[in-house]
């Protein structure tokens, strides 16, 4: 039986939603491997055992060190929302230790999470999406141009972050300088981007070496002004409707476009590709390349839609690493 490494936690203030997936996660592969769950924050890299009993990850070679054995493991599955887990810095720490992990590879990962250099990116091979503006930290910006290039309303939200954390919908002037506070408290770059009005969509793709699954298209009704992080993870604040409630066409180029985002970008394992379906057509919005996996996340609503179990999907992405 492999012995498989879930990594959880990281430095971002998704910390504690990316601890809820790697639960998740290890409790759908339970029977089928030896797991740990491994909690990584700043320099503190431990395994808690059964009787609360914490035992730290020797960073040399990401092994664990117990009062009786020293722990090798055949691979990671990053459940780590944000940085170090999504960002590039944990692929990057594993591609050097020489160990297979669950997710893209350590220059996909930086691309991705950088969200107008994705965007950026994507543009060049005709992917439609709304414009915006990249404002670094204390770089002096002039409200006024921003506003009449970028129009109202729009979103300001940090430029690499997730689960919606500093994301600010500015319907007027004077609530544009907190909502830049607010982004950033989360990070040193700022995004600012056109509203799209529409249909807020996901879907899920993933790939190995023998198939590849493009997932249902999730329809997302927030009952809040977006889909902020309140609304994705408080019961009762929104509607995710799958399969989304889309004409057979427009469902169909969702998939297509989610699946060839996933392909021009060299991804690897599970992603999640989020669109803004307009009077246009779908927009792309931003991808995930390591989405949720709690009982609030669309990814596993998908799965089951789709008729895979979560035992059978993360196992598919884990023993395509060997």
């Amino acid at each position: 039986m492999k012995t498989i490494a879930v990594v959880a936690g990281g430095n971002s203030s998704e910390y504690g939603i990316s601890v809820q997936s790697a639960r998740g996660v290890a409790e759908a592969l339970n029977g089928r491997y030896n797991l740990y769950i491994i909690n990584i924050k700043g320099n503190n890299w431990y395994w808690e055992d059964a009787k609360g009993r914490l035992y730290s990850i020797d960073r040399n070679d990401f092994t664990l060190v117990t009062d009786d054995v020293r722990v090798r493991f055949d691979a990671v599955f990053i459940a780590i929302h944000g940085t170090p887990g999504e960002n590039g810095l944990l692929q990057g720490y594993l591609d050097m230790t020489g160990i297979p992990y669950t997710s893209c590879d350590a220059f996909v990962s930086a691309l991705t999470f950088h969200k107008q250099a994705c965007k950026l990116y994507l543009n060049e091979y005709g992917i439609p999406m709304s414009g915006g503006l990249l404002i670094r930290k204390g770089d002096h910006y002039d409200q006024g141009k921003i506003l009449k290039q970028i129009g109202l309303p729009c979103f300001v939200k940090p430029n690499a972050s997730g689960s919606s954390f500093g994301v600010t919908k500015v319907k007027k002037e004077e609530e544009f300088d907190e909502a830049m506070d607010k982004a950033f408290a989360e990070g040193h770059e700022v995004l600012v981007e056109s509203f799209m009005k529409g249909t807020e969509v996901a879907c899920g793709v993933v790939r190995t070496k023998q198939r590849k699954i493009v997932m249902p298209v999730t329809e997302i009704v927030p009952r809040k002004e977006f889909f902020d992080f309140e609304a994705k993870y408080a019961g009762g604040l929104s509607d995710e409707i799958t399969p989304a409630r889309l004409p057979d066409d427009v469902t169909a180029r969702i998939q297509e476009l989610a699946s060839d985002i996933y392909d021009i970008l060299g991804c690897k394992g599970i992603v999640r590709v989020d669109f803004i379906v307009t009077a246009d057509g779908p927009q792309f919005l931003e991808i995930n390349t390591v989405p949720g996996m709690t009982g609030e996340s669309i990814i596993p609503r998908q799965a089951a839609v789709f008729g895979i179990s979560l035992p059978d999907l993360y196992s598919m992405v884990i023993e395509d690493l060997f």
